[in-house]
C-alpha cells in the first residue's frame, strides 16, 4: 500500500525527469567537408543547440538536450521529441518578416544580416540550418506539446 506522501514525491520525481521537448543531436564521425555552411563541425552545432536549449531553460520551458552521439550510417540530424527537423518544417509555410514601413519620413533603415538568406540551405547538412527554421520547428513542437497538455 502506498502513502499519499510517497505518491507525491514519486509524482514530482516523475515531473522532474521528463521534459516538454527533448531535443536530440545525431551525427556521423565523418567530417563534414565543406566550409560553406552555417556550423562547420559538430561541436558548433551543439553549442548553437545547447545556446537555444538554454534560452528556453530561462523561460521555464521544460526542454532537455541529448548531448550528441555519433551512429554510423546516418546522416546528421537533429531530433525533436523523437521527429527529425526536415520532418516537422514540412508542410509548415514559412513567411520572411519584412521590413517595417517608414512612417516618420525620415530616411530609410537598412536592417543589418549577418547570415545567408533563409532560402540558401543546404538541406543535406542539417548543420547548415537557418536560425529561423530551427526555433519554427522547435516552436511547433512546443504548440503541440501545449495544446495536448492536462492541466
Amino acid at each position: 500500500m502506498i502513502r499519499l506522501n510517497e505518491c507525491f514525491i514519486n509524482a514530482r520525481i516523475i515531473r522532474k525527469c521528463m521534459a516538454m521537448i527533448d531535443i536530440e543531436y545525431r551525427y556521423s564521425n565523418r567530417p563534414l567537408g565543406t566550409d560553406q555552411i552555417r556550423r562547420t563541425t559538430v561541436y558548433e552545432m551543439e553549442c548553437y543547440i545547447r545556446d537555444i536549449v538554454t534560452e528556453m531553460q530561462s523561460a521555464d520551458i521544460s526542454v532537455r538536450f541529448d548531448t550528441g552521439f555519433a551512429v554510423t550510417g546516418e546522416r546528421n540530424m537533429v531530433y525533436i521529441n523523437g521527429r527529425s527537423v526536415p520532418d516537422i518544417l514540412d508542410g509548415l509555410k514559412i513567411v520572411i518578416p519584412e521590413e517595417d514601413e517608414n512612417n516618420c519620413g525620415c530616411e530609410p533603415r537598412k536592417p543589418i544580416k549577418f547570415e545567408r538568406p533563409i532560402q540558401d540551405w543546404k538541406k543535406e547538412y542539417i548543420e547548415d540550418i537557418p536560425d529561423m527554421l530551427m526555433k519554427n520547428a522547435i516552436s511547433k513542437i512546443y504548440s503541440e506539446m501545449e495544446a495536448n497538455r492536462i492541466l
